[in-house]
């Protein structure tokens, strides 16, 4: 790590050792990282601490930052809401983030009026009104609204209630609404109905049911059989929906279930409701920034983000596994439930076990199904391919889009990758890793020029095997349309060197994709190009991105493990190549050598009792 300017070395000797929360912020001022910590001194001084086994994504941020700003607050808890608060309004680059969190509907009932409409809406604002959600489709929402409107008829008009027009609309003769505009019902029928659609909503269907049955068998009793009609339709509306909610539980079990699902870079949060027992309804939630994140972190940065905007907040929470935060978000759990407990689980067997195994399923099922989705709609990849010819000025779409990567740690077990999208999709046979060769210490500039200079002079060659008509490698023998390294200005100057060497610069188009923003770098503008926030060509940037950086971390980890293994066994005299082949051919892996006999090892030509004592000692005395 560089040595810090003083400007940062001034904020880490001044900071004060209380619960706090710090901004990172980049050269320009923007905020890029918000967090706490129950010592601000201790937590923001080991992101710049060189000894540190920071993941990529955090040592990217700490070359970013420029500037850190820190508030001290009275307590941990305060600190967990102060930051939620933080990553909502500036949604940092570096946080995980709820993707388009802002755009998720619920369902208003506004409680505040005398008589109360049921409406769809994005925002919750404190005017008196129930809200029900958050859900991730507008299509399902209004789904569920035409199924409670046939139980509760409700009003949808905007008419002042006064009970005395002179008719009723079209809605009332068809069953839709109850028409308290002509005093068809009073208001406390009426709200009363509201809130049992609520309730509905909440998963509390029994008392509902109760309570029409009474009202059923007093209507019945007074001969008032148009009543006794209406409050008979509508148990038999509810029974029906109740019927096909699965039964989980013979219990009052009302629970969140919260299972993790992630692929090559992208997380999807499945959430299960489980209300009086029953499984009334599930959502999922797909996730940014969760690049390099520990599982739970993921979780934890969930769960903060969507109960803070949630309706609801159960007795119990499911986890997959423990988050660190446990106990203080419990603690705002509480809060958030008007004082009453919540209990945060991870389950380890029974009908909770299951039912995280079946979120955990459909979680995997969705993410999966949203990647089709995405790999089968050739109109959005052609839409994607159109706009990124027009954004770059390119001649014609790029249908072969090839996107470069450097992983290391300290510039140990560097890793170039290379990732080829045909016609908007992955085609993953053409993927290509490089060990870097050249290049010492942490350079990713470097590393980037080897990876490209050896990338280009295999297309050389494969130009000359196809001349002489010799097999030649697809992933090399073809030309990019567009070539894009991950990072700024610098990762693009190298790249347009490597172009010059082997005189392609005007054979295809090269960008350098910067992470903070997205924005796309050229040689030929001076300034870089700002993709439209949600067109379909930023998102496939982004994929392509993504996939580079997820195939170079494999690749890197796969080094490092096999350096590991070779150093382990260099270690030990008297095992020379031709011995440490044996021994892995015969025992599969280093652990298999560990644990075999002495009888097993001495089998092997050159290996002596002696040295197979000696190899046993080595391996199991020695840290893994």
């Amino acid at each position: 790590m560089p040595p810090l300017e003083d400007h940062i070395q001034g904020i880490l000797d001044t900071l004060p050792g209380k619960p706090g929360c710090y901004l990172m912020k980049d050269a320009n001022g923007k905020i890029i990282y918000v967090g706490k910590a129950v010592n601000l001194r201790s937590r923001v001084r080991s992101y710049f601490r060189a000894s540190a086994d920071h993941s990529r994504k955090t040592r990217r941020m700490v070359y970013e930052i420029a500037d850190i700003e820190w508030i001290v607050v009275e307590s941990e808890l305060e600190a967990l809401i102060f930051e939620m608060n933080l990553i909502k309004k500036h949604l940092p680059h570096y946080n995980v983030r709820l993707k388009d969190d802002k755009r998720y509907p619920f369902i208003q009932a506004h409680w505040a009026d005398p008589f109360p409409k049921v409406t769809v809406t994005r925002q919750q604002v404190q005017d008196g009104s129930r809200y029900f959600g958050p859900f991730t489709s507008v299509w399902a929402v209004h789904q569920t609204l035409d199924l409670l409107r046939k139980i509760f008829q409700y009003r949808t008009c905007d008419r002042i209630i006064t009970g005395l027009d002179p008719r009723a609309c079209l809605y009332y003769d068809i069953k839709l609404c109850t028409a308290p505009c002509i005093g068809k019902i009073n208001q406390a029928d009426y709200r009363q109905m509201v809130d049992d659609l609520c309730k509905f909503l909440e998963g509390h269907t029994d008392p509902i049911i109760s309570r029409l049955k009474v009202q059923m068998a007093s209507h019945s009793e007074k001969m008032n059989y148009e009543k006794a009609a209406v409050a008979r339709d509508q148990i038999q509306a509810i029974e029906r929906v109740v019927e096909r909610q699965k039964i989980i539980s013979n219990s009052d079990m009302d629970s969140d279930v919260i299972a993790l699902a992630r692929s090559n870079g992208d997380s999807c949060v499945q959430v299960f409701f489980i209300r009086n027992g029953r499984l009334i309804g599930r959502e999922y939630f797909i996730l940014e920034g969760t690049e390099d994140e520990q599982d739970s972190e993921v979780i934890s940065s969930f769960i903060k983000q969507f109960y803070s905007e949630a309706s609801s907040v159960p007795s119990e929470v499911l986890l997959p596994n423990r988050v660190e935060e446990t106990v203080i978000i419990q603690q705002w759990l509480n809060q958030q439930r008007g004082g009453h407990k919540v209990q945060i689980k991870v389950p380890h067997r029974g009908t909770r076990k299951e039912l995280m195994q079946m979120a955990l399923e459909n979680a995997v099922e969705t993410l999966s199904a949203l990647k089709t989705q995405w790999e089968t709609d050739t109109h959005k990849q052609s839409q994607a391919l159109g706009e990124l010819q027009k954004e770059l000025g390119m001649a014609n779409p790029p249908n072969r889009i090839e996107c470069y990567d450097i992983s290391n740690i300290q510039g140990t077990a560097a890793v170039g990758s290379m990732v080829v999208f045909e016609k908007g999709v992955p085609n993953k046979k053409l993927y290509r890793r490089f060990n870097i060769k050249s290049v010492s210490g942490p350079d990713d500039f470097a590393s980037m020029e080897e990876v490209l200079a050896r990338r280009f002079k295999r297309w050389e060659t494969a130009q000359t095997q196809h001349e002489v008509g010799q097999k030649v490698d697809p992933s090399f023998a073809i030309l990019p349309d567009l070539l894009i390294v991950d990072g700024g200005k610098g990762h693009l100057g190298r790249a347009v060197k490597v172009l010059n060497q082997f005189n392609l610069v005007s054979r295809l188009t090269v960008a350098g994709l910067a992470k903070e923003n997205e924005l796309l770098f050229l040689p030929s503008k001076s300034r870089p190009v700002a993709l439209p926030r949600k067109s379909q060509g930023l998102f496939l940037m982004q994929r392509v991105r993504d996939e580079a950086h997820r195939f170079a971390i494999t690749a890197h980890r796969n080094l490092r493990g096999k350096q590991r293994l070779i150093s382990r066994l260099d270690q030990i005299p008297d095992i020379g190549p031709a011995r440490k082949k044996a021994l892995l051919k015969k025992f599969g892996s280093l652990e298999g050598v560990k644990k075999a006999s002495l009888e097993q090892l001495t089998e092997i030509a050159g290996i002596t009792e002696k040295l197979a004592e000696d190899i046993l000692e080595n391996l199991n005395n020695s840290a893994a």
